[in-house]
C-alpha cells in the first residue's frame, strides 16, 4: 500500500472521495459513495482542487490553490506523473497498489525470469512493479497517449532501459496475433474497462469480448502459467462472477483462486469498494 505521506484517502461519501496526492488535496466523483453520508465534512472545504462533471465523461478542475496540472508521487522505487485530466482521472488508481505489493512478491519467488503480458495498461502501475522485479513485461494499451504516459513513469522509476515492450494496440486484436505467432508468456495482467475502443476503431465491451480475451491467455500461458491477476471495476462483475469466468478459461485444476474486492479505507477507518481483484498462482 502507499505510505500515508504519499496517498491518503481522507473521507468519502455523497458522491464524492476526498484524497491526499502528495502535497495535493483533491475532490473528486466516486459513483460507490452515492448513497454514503461523508464522516468529516470539516474536511472538504480544504480540498485545493475539485472536478465538476459538466456531462457524462467529461468535466472542469475547480482549483482553491495554484495545483500544477502534473506532479509526481512515488510507491517504493516506483515513480507516477500524476495529471489533472478532462476525465477527473489523475493516472492512477491507489487501491491497485496491493495487487503491485502482490505481484512483486510472485516474481520474487520465481525460479527463473518471467515474461509477463499487460493488457489494458494504461499508466503502467503494474508493468513498472513487475519489471522492478525482474520479469520481461509487455506493456498493450490501445492509447498512444497513455502508453507514452507509461514510457514517463517508468523514466521516473529508474526503468527506462528496463525489458518492456512498449505496445499501442487493441488488446485482443494483439493477444491472438501473439497466439498465431506462437509467443508465449508465463504471466497475464488484465484490468479490462466496461466499454473501449482499440487503436483502429475496434469496440471492446467487456461482458461480451471477456470470456474469449481470457481463453486465449489461457492458450498463451499453457504449460508454463506462473500466475494471472484480473482486475475490474465493472460493478455489474462481482468478484465471483469474475472468478468463475477465469477458472471456466483456464480450465485446469492446477491452480488456486482467490477472489475479492479492492478497497481503500479513510482516516475513519471505513472501507471504500473500489472494483474487484481475482489472481490465480499455481496449486503447491
Amino acid at each position: 500500500m502507499f505510505a500515508s505521506e504519499v496517498y491518503q484517502l481522507l473521507d468519502f461519501g455523497k458522491g464524492r472521495r476526498l484524497e491526499q496526492f502528495g502535497p495535493w488535496r483533491v475532490d473528486r466523483p466516486c459513483p460507490g459513495a452515492e448513497q454514503i453520508p461523508v464522516a468529516d465534512p470539516a474536511l472538504w472545504p480544504l480540498a485545493q482542487a475539485r472536478f465538476e462533471r459538466t456531462a457524462e465523461n467529461e468535466g472542469t478542475w475547480r482549483l482553491a490553490a495554484e495545483v500544477p496540472e502534473r506532479w509526481t508521487i512515488a510507491h517504493g522505487r516506483l515513480g507516477f506523473e500524476l495529471k489533472r485530466t478532462p476525465f477527473g482521472h489523475l493516472g492512477l488508481f491507489p487501491e491497485q497498489a496491493a495487487n503491485w505489493d502482490w505481484l512483486a512478491e510472485q516474481l520474487a519467488a520465481a525460479a527463473h525470469p518471467v515474461k509477463v503480458l499487460n493488457l489494458f495498461a494504461y499508466t503502467g502501475g503494474s508493468t513498472l512493479a513487475a519489471a522492478a522485479a525482474g520479469a520481461e513485461v509487455v506493456h498493450v494499451d490501445a492509447a498512444a497517449n497513455v502508453v507514452a504516459w507509461a514510457r514517463r513513469n517508468a523514466e521516473l522509476s529508474g526503468l527506462a532501459q528496463a525489458p518492456i515492450r512498449w505496445i499501442v494496440e487493441d488488446a485482443v486484436k494483439f493477444a491472438k496475433r501473439q497466439l498465431r505467432r506462437g509467443d508465449r508468456y508465463d504471466a497475464v495482467i488484465l484490468d479490462p474497462p466496461s466499454y473501449g475502443h482499440g487503436a483502429h476503431g475496434e469496440v471492446w465491451r467487456l461482458s461480451k469480448h471477456l470470456p474469449r480475451l481470457l481463453e486465449i491467455c489461457s492458450q498463451l500461458t499453457a504449460g508454463r502459467r506462473q500466475f494471472v491477476l484480473l482486475t475490474s471495476h465493472t460493478p455489474e462483475f462481482g468478484a465471483r462472477r469474475l472468478e468463475r469466468l477465469l477458472v471456466e478459461a483456464l480450465d485446469d485444476d492446477c491452480g488456486v483462486t482467490t477472489a475479492g474486492p479492492m478497497t481503500l479505507q479513510d482516516a475513519s477507518g471505513r472501507e471504500l469498494p473500489s472494483g474487484v481483484v481475482v489472481r490465480w498462482v499455481p496449486r503447491e
